[in-house]
């Protein structure tokens, strides 16, 4: 028996040495996950890659655009293999230059901190002068770049979040704007120890802290909680916020001596409330019609919010949306008004709900990690405007008070993610990655990612390598020992850079004359001499179960010391204080993000024109069978689908209006797309809104890319960003009409091997 770490838990095998005979929770988990019976159910799955391919047109007539997803592969050796990257590799970085390279590569890749993929190939391409690189992430683009304008970035905002300890003691109302997630606490970047969601939001409604969770969807909440439900029109948060802030202006509800000593800029933003330019008070009135909701239960939220030690939390999906900077800014701005931010149990929050780590307290160091080197490329994108990058070579964008261009991309490489899972308009993604000459996948599995690249390695499983790991903020550092042999001819991304760095004259620069085994010794031992006596040698560790770290402050409450001392603890912001007004923002003249937050009007959203043609709101959220799409073939995953599609969850009003029933396959579709998904009818999704999770495999018709046969919503997303300062991702909302698919539903593609050659 071994213990393994996983982004969504641990847990204990037993195995032959070929596969896993048995799977089952780790015994220190208290609420362990099911996603862990995904892990050997995919491992020998059919869409296992077992050896190198190279697409047959690529191998034919050489680098170039081309339509990638259409042809079929030709197997070749890894001799071969590593002859002909290594030889496209030399050409591109020759002939165009390092910022012709992307190093793509976003994604959570196995946990694991050597074998980590994007460390990996950010190192091996540094070792070949660099890469252009992405900055920010799909779940925070607009968070990462608002936040330090306003009051701290993400470092300080999920690393150092009010411990869960602090609100279960301390917290009257907990108001979750976009609620608190069970299945998206159940991860977290790096892994998961002990699930503790239920456990502390139970104690702290037992102790007698009220929840009430904002969101379209109930269950977007434990149901320990016993939350209060409401239910505005997704994509009008920002205006809610907006009445419930000028409620407590209006009655002098508002902490005018916080505001006076910890902020700057209420008084624009006052104006704003009070209508002194425009003449409309923005009170619960004006945000009824917008919201849905009544104009008596907004003043009664905003006035319970101002008599309770309460807890402002704001979940990263709300961000994820056209103007998504605006309710994440409000969100601060509220708990500001309150004056209890630096409170035990009152403040801010962005992220509770959102993953495991946000609340959980610091640990007192990191554990090891694979150095990445130097990138000799300035160059980078916003992560999410990757299909603009590719299509559009040379055209000139905002970002963040910069007008930055375009570089023109030859090679793309990856490793360890899916951006047909994460992107948007998947069709206009398809279109992009025609353009590059050449396309590079290291993967485990024939993902979509894989079945549009040119040169595709067959990567090993976590468990059929050795490694450690540890999630962030997580207190169990894990040894990982390979639990299984590699599948078919794989290999770990660390032996694949290894051979193509000596190839390619750089072979002592990527692995220092180290082996993987001699890696993980090196930096356990780097990373032991600073810790002292504190940890044991490495070869104890590597025999142990599990090595506790210390934790220096376990009741943490944000911002603390800034209220304690705002002179000599002063925010990294350009006042030193929380900017309700910033002069940054409003001097960079965006039209879509001024100088204080405000209620905007999104293009997409039951409340607009739009609406009339698509009557539908989507909502693309994170799946609770898996982790985004990893293993979507395993056995947990496929047990939630409806006829082999990704199941859609409608009001049992908007289902009976279209004489939708349950287990019906559907066709959802919009001006960008459509995609086929099975039917579940819920009242626990509000009316108006169809609920389809991201994470299905893209499975699209071969004379129609738009249209995925799988149920993948983004297909049907927008591929625009959140607004010129932060250029987010807005995947989380869509307009799309449903109807019930008429004719033969058609067979996936997905779940079986490319066509081979």
């Amino acid at each position: 028996m071994a213990g393994h770490l996983t982004h969504w838990g641990v847990f204990e095998a037993d195995s032959d040495g070929e596969r896993l005979t048995s799977v089952r929770p780790w015994r220190g988990d208290p609420e362990p996950m099911a996603l862990i019976d995904n892990v050997a159910s995919a491992q020998h799955h059919r869409t296992r890659i077992d050896q190198p391919y190279v697409r047959r047109g690529w191998l034919e007539q050489g680098p170039g655009p081309a339509r990638r997803g259409d042809e079929p592969f030709v197997p070749v050796s890894w001799e071969t293999a590593v002859g002909l990257l290594s030889g496209e590799l030399g050409r591109v970085y020759r002939e165009h230059g390092a910022e012709s390279v992307y190093g793509g590569s976003y994604g959570w890749a196995s946990a694991g901190r050597f074998h980590h993929a994007q460390s990996q190939v950010h190192r091996f391409l540094n070792c070949l002068g660099g890469y252009v690189r992405h900055v920010n992430s799909y779940s925070l683009g607009a968070s990462s770049v608002l936040l330090p304008h306003v009051i701290a970035d993400m470092s300080v905002l999920d690393g150092h979040a009010t411990a869960k300890s602090v609100l279960v003691e301390n917290t009257e109302l907990m108001v979750a704007f976009g609620g608190l997630s069970p299945k998206n606490s159940a991860v977290s970047q790096g892994g998961v120890s002990r699930h503790n969601t239920r456990t502390w939001i139970g104690a702290a409604r037992a102790r007698g802290c009220r929840f009430v969770s904002i969101s379209p969807l109930r269950d977007d909440i434990p149901a320990e909680a016993q939350a209060e439900w409401l239910a505005p029109r997704p994509g009008s948060d920002a205006a809610l916020m907006v009445a419930l802030a000028q409620v407590l202006d209006a009655e002098g509800l508002a902490d005018n001596d916080f505001l006076d000593r910890y902020t700057v800029g209420y008084a624009r933003f006052a104006g704003y409330l009070r209508g002194e330019r425009d003449g409309v008070v923005k009170g619960p009135e004006w945000a009824a019609p917008i919201t849905g909701l009544a104009a008596g239960t907004i003043r009664a939220l905003a006035r319970d919010m101002a008599a309770a030690r309460t807890m402002v939390t704001v979940s990263w999906s709300l961000q994820r949306a056209e103007h998504g900077e605006q309710p994440l800014w409000l969100g601060v701005v509220l708990a500001a008004m309150l004056g209890q931010i630096g409170l035990p149990g009152g403040g801010f929050g962005h992220g509770y709900g959102s993953t495991a780590h946000v609340g959980e307290a610091a640990c007192a160091y990191s554990v090891p990690r694979f150095p990445q080197g130097r990138n000799g490329v300035d160059t980078f994108i916003p992560v999410a405007r990757i299909s603009d990058m590719l299509l559009s070579p040379g055209a000139d964008y905002d970002y963040d008070g910069r007008t930055l261009t375009y570089p023109d991309i030859r090679l793309v490489y990856w490793c360890g993610g899916n951006p047909f899972h994460h992107h948007q308009d998947l069709a206009r993604l398809r279109a992009a990655f025609a353009r590059p000459e050449t396309v590079v996948v290291h993967d485990a599995f024939w993902t979509a990612t894989a079945r549009h690249a040119d040169i595709v390695l067959p990567a090993t499983m976590s468990i059929e390598r050795d490694d450690y790991g540890a999630g962030q903020n997580d207190r169990v550092f894990f040894p990982m020992p390979a639990l299984t042999r590699p599948h078919g001819q794989a290999r770990d991304d660390f032996a694949i850079f290894a051979e193509l760095a000596e190839t390619l004259g750089v072979g002592k620069e990527f692995t220092e004359g180290r082996t993987a085994q001699e890696w993980l010794r090196q930096l356990y031992r780097e990373w032991q001499t600073h810790r002292g006596d504190e940890v044991p040698d490495f070869e104890v560790f590597w025999d142990s179960e599990q090595l506790e770290l210390p934790i220096p402050d376990p009741d943490q409450v944000l911002f603390a010391r800034f209220r304690s001392d705002p002179e000599r603890f002063p925010l990294a912001t350009p006042s030193g204080r929380i900017e309700i007004f910033s002069e940054t923002i409003e001097g960079f003249g965006y039209p879509d993000c001024p100088g204080h937050p405000v209620w905007m009007e999104p293009e997409e959203w039951l409340g607009g024109r739009a609406a009339a043609q698509f009557p539908l709101q989507l909502i693309a959220n994170q799946p609770r069978t898996k982790l985004h799409s990893q293993l979507d073939i395993g056995a947990h995953s496929r047990s939630a689908k409806i006829g082999g599609r990704e199941p859609v969850r409608l009001h049992p009003d908007d289902a009976g209006a279209r004489g939708i029933g349950d287990g019906d396959i559907v066709r959802i579709f919009n001006d960008r797309g459509s995609c086929l998904a099975g039917v579940v009818v819920d009242d626990g999704v509000r009316v108006g809104v169809a609920q389809l999770s991201t994470g299905a495999w893209y499975d699209p018709d071969p004379a129609d890319p738009s249209f995925c046969r799988h149920g993948n919503p983004n297909v049907l997303t927008s591929d625009r960003g959140t607004s010129r300062l932060s250029q987010g991702c807005t995947g989380q909302l869509a307009l799309v009409e449903i109807e019930r698919f008429a004719g033969t539903v058609p067979e996936l593609a997905v779940d079986r091997p490319p066509a081979i050659s």
